[in-house]
């Protein structure tokens, strides 16, 4: 099992506020959380910086490869609370972070699992030869409009609220994420990553440039597609090669 991760500012960005960590556990296990920023100034940065480390210390403190899955899945909802309950502590104390917020999206894969909690709109895909299947929900008002009907999936894609999120890590004083188990036979592909990978490339292109590609090489290439489209927003992915 191997695992890989790259972050770059983008073209029109003065400051990249995605952060990742990712960890090799043992030749069985490997941990990646991914988070994008929002609010003014530093804040989105510092929100995300805070959470991506607050989840991983605490996943590197508390994990034990015979955890049951029920345990899993009480770590990595736990440990996305209790980096909201940082952050939004952060944020009342000081005035100049009000408001701040970050998505946050986790994977562990032990062995034949895969377990991933999700807050706000970065992504986690399965990607396997069968072809690509995004594993979490987008929480946008566009996601909310188009599951009530009022818009269309074509009109989601250009909708002018499209980038708006409805939950997020530290703007509340709880959040509850996203939790999901997949499993898994070998062979596949984890990407997680943050949108601005996937507004500007398609699915089908992420599938071509991962599947039975060297992940350093795919990640690069998922970074460099993305710019090529312009790098409106900072790029973040990590893919982990099951």
């Amino acid at each position: 099992m191997f695992a890989i991760g790259k972050t770059d500012i983008g073209k029109l960005r003065l400051e990249n506020q995605d952060k990742f960590r990712v960890c090799v556990i043992d030749d069985d296990t490997v941990f990646a959380v991914v988070c994008d920023g929002m609010g003014g100034a530093a804040s989105g940065g510092l929100a995300s910086e805070m959470t991506s480390n607050a989840v991983y210390e605490r996943i590197q403190l508390s994990y034990r490869t015979d955890m049951e899955p029920k345990s899993v899945k009480s770590l990595l909802v736990s440990a996305v609370e209790a980096a909201n309950a940082i952050v939004y502590n952060k944020s009342i104390e000081d005035k100049s972070n009000a408001g701040m917020g970050t998505t946050c999206v986790t994977a562990l894969v032990h062995k034949n699992l895969l377990s991933i909690t999700s807050v706000g709109d970065s992504r986690a895909y399965l990607i396997d030869k069968t072809g690509i299947i995004q594993i979490t929900n987008d929480h946008t008002v566009v996601e909310m409009l188009h599951a009530r009907g009022i818009i269309s999936e074509m009109e989601m894609k250009t909708h002018k609220m499209k980038n708006v999120i409805t939950r997020a890590v530290g703007v509340d004083k709880t959040v509850e994420p996203d939790y999901f188990e997949v499993d898994l036979n070998g062979g596949e592909y984890v990407l997680i990553c943050t949108d601005g990978l996937t507004n500007l490339v398609t699915d089908e292109d992420i599938y071509a440039m991962v599947y039975k590609q060297p992940i350093e090489h795919a990640v690069n290439e998922l970074i460099n597609t993305a710019n090529a489209h312009g790098g409106k927003d900072n790029i973040t992915a990590v893919l982990i090669s099951v």
